[in-house]
């Protein structure tokens, strides 16, 4: 009877039917893990600022020394290699895309998976719902790389209108104005990388409600620690080189 049921067309109401309430439980979740750690990220407390923020800092400072330095090869091979990173992942992001919707396609091997690993006989629909989700956070993750390639490439233009005397009185004003939208291009970078990390974790889903809100659990406590706990932000955050960290992007 479900299987007549679910060859005829389904409304939205019909395929959240098939969800139970953990399932909702650990989606909410998921979404708000996603939200929240790129929000705490860009907006962390004052007395302990995140990666993202300290490096701001030191882009601001490159792009002051930028000024100084003739020729200024190193910092277009910089610029360079940050744009072939955007243009990696969005690569990448654009065939996991394809990959997804090829799943949803073809999901019968997938459902036997997923089956023998939870025990559950869900049905087709249910399967495909679940990789919608995924074919969200790549979606994004890949809008977000080709925006911050976007970026990068005003930057670029932006340096190479930095006069070569230091002393002139535009040079700084134009080499911190390529700075912020150095900044901004960076955001959009880690947040398309948050995305695909969440995309990972919502694969999880597959096995069930309760895999999923570990999956996420270890996602954001990822993220965290490396933003807010690891080695590298001790390191940066080392006052050893003059520089002030507390001024936010």
């Amino acid at each position: 009877m479900l299987d007549n049921m679910i060859d005829l067309p389904m409304s939205l109401h019909d395929i959240a039917a098939l969800f139970d309430q953990m399932d909702m439980i650990a989606l909410a979740g998921l979404f708000l893990a996603w939200l929240l750690i790129g929000w705490l990220i860009q907006n962390p407390p004052k007395s302990r600022p995140s990666v993202a923020l300290l490096m701001a800092e030191y882009r601001r400072e490159w792009m002051r020394q930028m000024v100084h330095r003739n020729p200024r090869i190193f910092d277009a091979q910089t610029l360079t290699t940050l744009r072939q990173g955007t243009s990696f992942f969005a690569s990448a992001a654009m065939l996991a895309i394809g990959a997804a919707l090829a799943a949803i396609g073809n999901v019968d091997q997938l459902i036997g998976v997923a089956s023998d690993l939870s025990l559950n006989n869900d049905p087709r629909i249910v399967f495909e719902a679940k990789l919608l989700v995924v074919l969200f956070f790549l979606t994004n993750a890949f809008l977000k790389f080709v925006w911050s390639h976007r970026l990068f490439g005003y930057c670029a233009v932006m340096m190479g209108s930095v006069p070569n005397d230091p002393d002139d009185l535009a040079a700084i004003p134009r080499a911190l104005k390529a700075a912020e939208i150095n900044i901004t291009g960076t955001r959009s970078y880690n947040q398309g990388l948050r995305s695909i990390y969440f995309a990972l974790a919502t694969t999880a889903w597959m096995i069930g409600p309760l895999a999923l809100i570990l999956a996420t659990l270890v996602t954001f406590g990822v993220l965290w620690r490396r933003d807010f706990a690891s080695r590298s932000r001790a390191i940066i955050l080392a006052a050893t080189d003059g520089m002030d960290h507390t001024q936010s992007p």
